[in-house]
């Protein structure tokens, strides 16, 4: 009997002292990360829903697509939050003439003083941690393409030879919807690599009123680093620790399932859509949900945090029909029918 009951108590030692460890993490965690919105704060004025929709996205590892009108801060966002978080950040702005090399690096002959001659890697910016790709669609698909690899696999390969990029490493791309004319959509593969597409809207009468007059003056305010890059990958596997439990599992399923022509059950959505979010929708909902909510301060995600999610998630992983926009249908109008399921 006592060789039988020592490890079921052994056992539930171990899982006490792993639960306890991770209420600490996560107390720790959503210290920081109050002083880092608190830092974000000071700099950029409002857009609460984008800073924390940002925040998010790196917490879950992934990389983020900003979509604004010129002005709204986009560009100040990544440049506050490579300060914030003590990330080595570099920009990068996309144009027509940008080359692969330009973002990747290349290989230069270099002569020694003896006459040996050799090749070396001088790096481009894309190594860095933090990576703004400035107005993305402005270059040409085969310069976009050079981003694919490097934000799948975090490395990048140049004249047959693999080099791995920093870690932790993240892009965060910014696009203009206006003035199209020039541009070049990106293909769905790389759209899907985009961890959530964030919509950048105007901001409030009272922090633009804010904006206007700390902007203005002689002492415009300035971000203090509030975490370093070690502490923010502790952070990013402390969220794949984080339980998720079976209803909220459900419920992603259920909503990025529906979403697809093949398997869902509602007719709008067989009409209205040409295709819908694939698997990797999925694991974005589950990694985000979970940072979503040690953003918080919990300890476990719930269907609200799907609910908030599913939007800036699934908009940039569906597209919609010529009888749905000819309708005036819009895609985030199908991702509210979509949430109605789990809600």
């Amino acid at each position: 009997m006592k060789t039988l009951s020592s490890p079921d108590a052994s056992s539930q030692t171990d899982v006490g002292a792993g639960v306890n460890d991770i209420v600490r993490e996560v107390e720790a965690l959503n210290s920081r990360m109050t002083e880092a919105r608190s830092g974000i704060g000071r700099v950029i004025f409002g857009q609460g829903h984008v800073i924390d929709e940002t925040l998010i996205t790196l917490l879950a590892g992934g990389h983020a697509l900003l979509i604004g009108v010129p002005g709204l801060a986009k560009t100040r966002l990544v440049q506050t939050l490579g300060v914030v978080l003590g990330l080595d950040d570099k920009r990068v702005q996309f144009t027509p003439d940008l080359m692969p090399a330009d973002i990747l690096g290349s290989e230069v002959l270099e002569e020694a003083p003896s006459g040996a001659r050799s090749f070396r890697f001088v790096r481009g910016p894309v190594f860095g941690q933090l990576v703004m790709a400035d107005e993305i669609n402005r270059a040409s698909p085969r310069t976009q393409s050079a981003l694919l690899q490097a934000m799948q696999e975090r490395k990048v390969s140049v004249a047959g030879h693999y080099h791995d990029l920093p870690s932790p490493f993240h892009v965060v791309a910014t696009q203009n919807p206006l003035e199209q004319e020039g541009t070049y959509p990106l293909p769905e593969a790389q759209l899907d690599r985009f961890l959530m597409q964030i919509d950048v809207g105007y901001p409030e009468l009272e922090d633009e009123r804010r904006m206007l007059l700390a902007t203005t003056g002689t002492d415009e305010p300035a971000p203090a680093q509030a975490m370093t890059a070690a502490e923010l990958l502790a952070a990013q596997h402390l969220v794949r620790r984080i339980p998720v439990g079976e209803t909220v599992v459900e419920a992603i399923l259920r909503l990025v399932r529906e979403g697809r022509r093949e398997t869902t059950t509602l007719d709008e959505v067989r009409r209205h859509v040409a295709w819908g979010p694939g698997p990797r929708a999925a694991q974005a909902l589950m990694l985000a949900a979970r940072a979503r909510c040690l953003l918080d301060g919990r300890l476990s995600p719930s269907i609200d945090d799907i609910v908030a999610l599913a939007p800036p998630i699934l908009r940039h992983r569906m597209a919609l029909t010529f009888a749905a926009r000819a309708e005036g249908i819009g895609v985030d109008e199908v991702i509210a029918r979509l949430v109605r399921q789990i809600a």
